[in-house]
């Protein structure tokens, strides 16, 4: 009796515990019953029938990342690019996920490669590898479409990389280099002209001023020349001088006269002709 009491207690344990599931946070459970669906179970305390009930699987309802190696692709001018796809997707229907599709990560995957080359296919290398933004969109598309009665929604996808062959990705790079010295030397001719242009300019406008100053120079000058040879003239009629001395004095201003660049006219006063005629006929003693 013993005996058999303690096998009956270990039966109930076994049972109670095989009875009691705890479904963690983010967490499904699919449970058959005889082998055929009977519920889905989500984060919490549940219990089952022991014996009867079965957890067929247990899906992790959170968002997943797939990273699918590099797969070739030939674009439209027949150029093989490999790409690398990460996608981005959440189950959100457990029965559907287990039932409906014997492993949706293998196809998802199929799927992504057959998709990417009907893609790339219509595209030719140069759209392939400035497009991104709209593959990745027409790739969601077609995924998330196919996913749906799996019970799974892709959210994201995205093209991790895009690699041309080694011979393409040289003459691209020849290209982008012969691009940059072209820019590199269309800016160095146009700095310099720009340069030219404004040393002219400076040069210009020095002549300019250079001129203007000269010429600026060369009337205060002949002012100043003017206004000296004046006040020479009105302190000598001031001084009433004789007429042999005037005469003196207009001979001593000749000379100075002469020298003054502006001078390029000279005024001759009567009173030099009276003053000439009276040295004149000192020298000789007549008188007129």
């Amino acid at each position: 009796m013993p005996y058999v009491a303690i096998v009956l207690l270990l039966l109930v344990v076994v049972i109670v515990v095989r009875a009691i599931r705890i479904v963690p946070q983010s967490r499904a459970l699919v449970v058959e019953r005889l082998g055929r669906f009977h519920t889905e179970m989500y984060a919490g305390l549940h219990l089952i029938v022991p014996f009867i009930d079965r957890i067929a699987s247990q899906v992790d309802l959170r968002e997943q990342v797939t990273s699918f190696p590099p797969q070739p692709v030939i674009t439209a001018d027949n150029v093989v690019v490999s790409i690398d796809s990460v996608i981005y997707y959440q189950v959100t229907d457990p029965r559907s996920a287990t039932y409906e599709i014997a492993n949706y990560i293998s196809a998802i995957e199929q799927l992504t490669v057959t998709t990417l080359r009907n893609v790339i296919g219509s595209l030719d290398l140069e759209q392939t590898l400035t497009s991104r933004d709209d593959i990745n969109s027409r790739l969601r598309g077609v995924l998330d479409e196919a996913t749906g009665r799996w019970g799974i929604r892709v959210n994201r996808v995205e093209l991790k990389a895009i690699d041309p062959p080694p011979s393409i990705q040289q003459a691209m790079e020849q290209q982008l280099r012969a691009e940059r010295d072209k820019r590199a030397a269309i800016l160095t001719a146009e700095g310099v002209r720009q340069s030219q242009i404004l040393q002219a300019e400076g040069e210009k406008q020095s002549e300019i001023l250079r001129a203007e100053g000269f010429a600026q120079a060369r009337v205060l000058e002949a002012e100043g020349e003017s206004r000296a040879i004046q006040q020479v003239f009105e302190a000598i009629h001031r001084g009433d001088a004789d007429p042999k001395l005037l005469a003196y004095k207009y001979l001593e201003m000749l000379p100075e006269l002469s020298k003054g660049q502006g001078s390029k006219v000279w005024v001759v006063p009567t009173e030099l002709t009276a003053a000439l005629s009276a040295i004149s006929t000192g020298f000789t003693g007549e008188e007129k």
